[in-house]
């Protein structure tokens, strides 16, 4: 095996360095951390680490989710992995590589303080090579707003996990429709669905967090 396949390997199965304690099976070996580290000092080129063992991977990790062969934890593990990997090539990637296919500003909507869901999305969204601008829990139409301005072609994701809250998610898209922004909006959570989401004008609606990179990449033409 390469040393690309076993750093994909090692995402895949959230192994993220050797002094980690999951999964039982790879404690005390290396993990994505030291063998992404061995990749640069072999002079293998970041752009392949990345594409070909992070973002690869994550994809793997997915379509694992999808089709039931994991769940949360072990997607969670994995993304972690990830992004353990992605922040030691950081500093090497030549600036229009790192800036990836698009940005995507994240959020759980006013009076809604639930984040698992929202921040797997994000670490899937930055396994797939976007940008995200994470606001956090909490977050008011005014706040999703003024972050769309500094962000002029982001996609907004917003996440509900109450039945009361999620009705401020139209709150937001009527915000952008009377604003001057041209951006995208796709929603996600429990109890949101497709049709909710054409019923409030949304661009996109993602039922998991693997679907919500598909319906990103959708609306921006990726």
């Amino acid at each position: 095996m390469n040393l690309l396949n076993e750093i994909k390997n090692c995402v895949i199965k959230g192994h993220i360095n050797a002094q980690s304690r999951f999964p039982k099976d790879m404690i005390g070996k290396e993990g994505v951390e030291e063998l992404v580290s061995k990749a640069i000092d072999e002079n293998i080129s970041v752009d392949n680490i990345l594409n070909d063992a992070l973002i690869s991977s994550m994809s793997v990790v997915g379509n694992k989710y999808e089709n039931g062969e994991i769940f949360v934890p072990e997607m969670l593990f994995s993304a972690k992995a990830m992004k353990s990997g992605l922040a030691i090539i950081k500093p090497y990637l030549q600036k229009n590589t790192l800036q990836g296919i698009g940005t995507v500003i994240l959020g759980t909507v006013i009076g809604d303080m639930h984040d698992i869901g929202k921040n797997l999305v994000g670490m899937m969204l930055e396994g797939a090579g976007f940008e995200v601008i994470d606001l956090g829990v909490n977050v008011t139409k005014e706040k999703f707003i003024t972050t769309a301005e500094k962000y002029p072609n982001a996609i907004i994701g917003m996440s509900a996990l109450l039945t009361v809250t999620m009705r401020n998610m139209k709150d937001v898209i009527e915000a952008v429709k009377a604003s001057d922004l041209n951006t995208k909006v796709i929603i996600g959570g429990a109890p949101v669905s497709e049709t909710f989401a054409n019923e409030i004008g949304a661009d996109g609606y993602a039922l998991n967090a693997n679907q919500a990179v598909r319906v990103a990449k959708s609306v921006i033409g990726k």
